[in-house]
């Protein structure tokens, strides 16, 4: 079988690290025809915005794209193009695996972790009121009346929307993930002992939505008491899911278990369309130096590809990788015992390393 993937290589780094991970991709032999598309900083000199429509429709008409990182510019009106995406594309799940690679230098061994962020409510709902503004002023006046609690008249106000159907979606969508890849647990993260009205919705949801697989261990977790177990004892979780804030922090800790973002692939998935991306950024003060680690992008490549059903390919892909890792011979500067090392190699010589392991 063949696919058509739209490519959005992104700022920066992206395009050097999207170009080796397509590499790794058709060395799988999975036939592959590539929509490139232009978003980002890149794109405003052409078309006067970081996410023309063109990128969305291409995304649409063949419902899976691969993404190289993206800087938001200053001054467009968009507060994240990776953010106007993920809602333009209702891509309302947030997947984001850390696992443990042996070479790559972290606190633990044999983490095995996925996380599934909600990716459209919460605080990233982007409803947010400016300081000093007469709309400000007048949703301050309207709050402390009905609320009978002071708000101060210099603070800025961010909303936090939490809904049923939105719970629902991302809950059922973290049992599914469950099921389908024999996770024995999910764990739902919030804030309800504080915020009974948005996480304690949440969490009223989440365990409505578990009493639907029973097959499936469920349990729940304060965040910031999960923080701290996290780091203490985080071979006791398996799948979590959370609003999109937590989820976002959350991510990140979990990445720095298994040796930071270089290793940590992400995907965003919804009902019709899915993107894949590593969950770094553009690192612009790298570009075009053939220096940065491609593992995360590529291992984004293995998400897609099991997404697309070509489990074999993806599993023959994450094991060349994790053998590159594992030897540390073909690795880029941060994936060496020391940053400095002068046996460090490059992006490109990296991912060949990578095909060749692939074509043994």
């Amino acid at each position: 079988m063949s696919y058509t993937i739209t490519l959005i290589p992104g700022d920066g780094i992206g395009p050097e690290i999207a170009e080796v991970t397509k590499e790794c991709i058709e060395s799988t032999g999975v036939k592959i025809t590539w929509e490139e598309k232009t978003a980002g900083e890149a794109a405003i000199e052409k078309y006067g915005t970081p996410l023309p429509d063109e990128v969305i429709e291409s995304v649409k008409k063949n419902k899976i794209a691969l993404k190289g990182p993206i800087t938001t510019p200053i001054g467009t009106g968009f507060r994240s193009v990776n953010v106007a995406l993920r809602h333009a594309l209702d891509l309302y799940a947030c997947l984001r695996p850390c696992k443990s690679y042996e070479g790559v230098a972290s606190p633990f061994k044999g983490i095995d972790l996925v996380l599934v962020r909600e990716n459209t409510e919460d605080l990233y709902a982007g409803i947010e009121f400016r300081k000093g503004e007469a709309v400000t002023a007048e949703l301050i006046d309207y709050l402390s009346k009905k609320s009978q609690r002071k708000i101060r008249e210099d603070s800025g106000i961010s909303i936090k929307p939490i809904s049923i159907s939105g719970t629902q979606k991302i809950v059922r969508f973290a049992f599914e993930y469950a099921k389908a890849n024999r996770r024995k647990k999910v764990t739902a993260v919030h804030k309800a002992n504080i915020m009974k009205f948005t996480d304690g919705l949440f969490l009223e949801v989440a365990r409505q939505v578990a009493q639907e697989y029973p097959e499936v261990q469920f349990e729940d977790r304060i965040v910031d008491n999960l923080s701290m177990q996290l780091v203490m004892r985080p071979h006791e979780y398996d799948v979590l899911v959370l609003p999109n804030l937590y989820g976002d922090i959350l991510s990140d800790l979990c990445a720095g278990l298994v040796g930071g973002l270089g290793v940590a692939p992400g995907g965003n998935i919804g009902e019709t369309a899915a993107v894949f991306e590593a969950t770094h950024g553009s690192a612009p003060k790298y570009k075009g130096m053939n220096k940065v680690n491609p593992a995360a992008l590529i291992l984004s490549g293995v998400m897609m590809l099991r997404y697309l059903g070509e489990k074999e390919a993806a599993d023959r892909l994450e094991k060349a990788i994790a053998e590159v890792l594992r030897e540390g011979k073909e690795v880029t500067y941060d994936l060496k015992p020391t940053r400095n090392d002068p046996s460090a190699v490059g992006t490109r010589e990296m991912g060949q390393a990578i095909v060749r392991k692939l074509k043994k």
